[in-house]
Formats: structure tokens, sequence, C-alpha cells
């Protein structure tokens, strides 16, 4: 009996200095790495994320060497040779009378005319439909889908649909608008300005969808303490929209502003399928431009010239307005 239980004792006090071991162990453990000192797996981290940047290699960044590689040759594939030019392609659309010139830089103007007609409403509007779905409401849930809805279509799909309803003789559109006496045959794909007014409403009406949900994230980030705050001392639904909302959504705002004028900018889809660059060119953009270039005319250096000065001036938009907006946020 006394053997037993001085075993029973020997053993309770092993465990316990065992615990005694783990816990120091731990400790020590926890105030070295308080202390700055490398992780027992430093490698862990870029297992997780190795996935992404596989992908961002070799469909991002590769391709963007790539690209600059090419655009410092003649590179056309029906040559045997692709003969190194340096910056002449890059000098040819600054250089008046050459081949690039004058239809690059139209259609450069053509994208932002573009970007210039739509953001505003592709930023605006959605706000105003988030702060409306944002309230309490029955059917809130059925209204943000339905506004969300048009953005699972493909740009395919979105151009060839607005290119039957807006057809100048047997499009509903038209059709409406005779019937309640409001317009003629209007030329939504034939003639300026309507064409311009085409192309943004058709964009906004699939796009809203998007910014908004965006917005409505945004929002409902701002505690209703700050509202109530605001109400109790007065401010009217103008102040509160700007003293509480712009600046409780402000990153959301900048992040908005930017993708946005950059899906402007690269806009393709629609004048692509709608009006095909008429009329006469007008509404044929950069991407447009450089996909006729690199891809019929197979000359693809001076197509990936075009594109590394479309991406460096979307580079300086972006860096401007993220500039702007952030200084606004500081006054």
């Amino acid at each position: 009996m006394t053997t037993e239980l001085s075993t029973d004792t020997n053993s309770n006090m092993s465990v316990a200095k065992v615990s005694r071991r783990t816990a120091a162990k731990r400790r020590s453990g926890a105030a070295a790495n308080q202390a700055g000192r490398v992780p027992s797996k430093p490698w862990l981290p870029w297992v997780f994320l190795a996935p992404f940047l596989v992908f961002f290699v070799g469909f991002v960044l590769a391709p963007a060497i790539f690209g600059l590689y090419v655009s410092m040759f003649d590179w056309h594939f029906t040559l045997p040779n692709k003969p190194f030019v340096g910056l002449k392609n890059y000098i040819n659309l600054f250089t008046p009378g050459t081949r690039d010139y004058a239809d690059f830089w139209r259609a450069m103007g053509a994208t932002g005319l573009f970007v210039v007609l739509s953001v505003p409403l592709l930023v605006s509007i959605p706000l105003g439909v988030a702060l409306l779905l944002n309230k309490k409401f029955k059917g809130r849930t059925f209204f943000r889908a339905l506004y969300f809805a048009p953005y699972v279509l493909g740009v395919a799909v979105v151009g060839v649909l607005w290119k039957f309803m807006l057809d100048t003789q047997h499009g509903i559109v038209n059709k409406l608008l005779q019937a309640l006496n409001i317009s003629d045959a209007i030329p939504w794909l034939q003639q300026v300005p309507w064409v311009w007014v085409s192309l943004v409403l058709v964009t906004l009406w699939w796009t809203l969808g998007f910014n908004a949900i965006i917005y409505l994230a945004g929002l409902q980030n701002i505690s209703a303490e700050l509202y109530e705050a605001a109400s109790l001392d007065g401010a009217g639904a103008w102040s509160r929209f700007r003293y509480v909302t712009i600046p409780g959504i402000r990153p959301v705002l900048i992040f908005v502003v930017i993708i946005t004028i950059l899906a402007s900018a690269n806009v393709f889809g629609q004048p692509y399928v709608m009006t095909a660059g008429d009329p006469n060119g007008t509404t044929r953009t950069a991407i447009m431009y450089m996909s006729e270039t690199g891809l019929r005319q197979f000359r693809m250096g001076a197509a990936s010239a075009m594109s590394y000065i479309l991406a460096l001036a979307l580079m300086l938009v972006s860096i401007i307005n993220f500039k702007l907006i952030a200084k606004g946020g500081e006054q």
C-alpha cells in the first residue's frame, strides 16, 4: 500500500514538473515573439500567398514585362525576324504625321470623353441608390438583388440586347417614345451626341448595382450612434450626409472612383458591339484601336506601346484623384 502511494506521488510530481516546464517554454516563446525574434516557421505565410503569387506572376507581371519587351521591337507576326527599334514605337505616337499619331490620339480623346461623361454618373447615382437601399423597408432584399442583377450579364449580352432595343426603326425604346408622343425616331446608335448618350446610359444600367453594393457595404459600417448624435445637435439630412456619411465612406469612395475611372478608360465591349466605333470612328476607343492595330494589322509592337501610354495616363489620373479625395478629407 505504501509503495503504491509513493508511486502515485512520484508520478504526480513528474506530471507537475512537465506542466511547469511546458508553461515556462510557452512563456519564453511568447517573450521571444514580443522581443521581435524570427518566428519558428517564417515560410508559412508564403505558403498561403503562393496560389495568388503564381497567378499574379503568370497572368499579370510576366505579360506586362513581355509587353514592354515587345514594344521595343517591330513585332509583326508575318516577319521571321522582329527588328529592334528601341523607343521608335513610342516616339511615333508623339510625332505628327506618322501612321498612328492622328488615329491613336483621336481614340484617346474618345476614351477621355467617355470617362468624363460616365464617371460622375457611375459614382453619384449608385451612391444615391445605396443610401435608399440602406434604409429599412419591406422588400429591401429584393430591390438589392434587382439592382445588382444586370451586372451578372456579360458585356456581349448587354451590347446585343441594347442594340436591338435602341434600333432606330424597330427598337422598343423609340416605339415607346412615339407611343407617348415624346419624340420621333431618335438615331441612338448612328449620330452624335446620341451615341454617347446611349453608351453612357447602357453602362450606367449595367454597372450601377456593382458600385451600389460596394457603397452599401461601406454605409453599413457607419455607426448609427453618429447619426443620432448629429440629429440631437440639430443637423439636417444634408449636414448628416456631408459630415457623417461622406467621412465614413471616404475609403470606399476613393476605391469606387479609382476603379470606375479605370473601367471606363478601358471600355471596349459596349462600343464594339453597339456602334462598332461609328459614326466615322467617333466612338472608337483606345482599347478598340489597340486591338485593331495588334490583332488585325499584326503590329504588336506599336499596339504594346499604345497600351503602356494608356496605362501611364491612368496611373497619373488615379494618383491625382487619390490625393485630391484624401486631401479633401483632411480639411
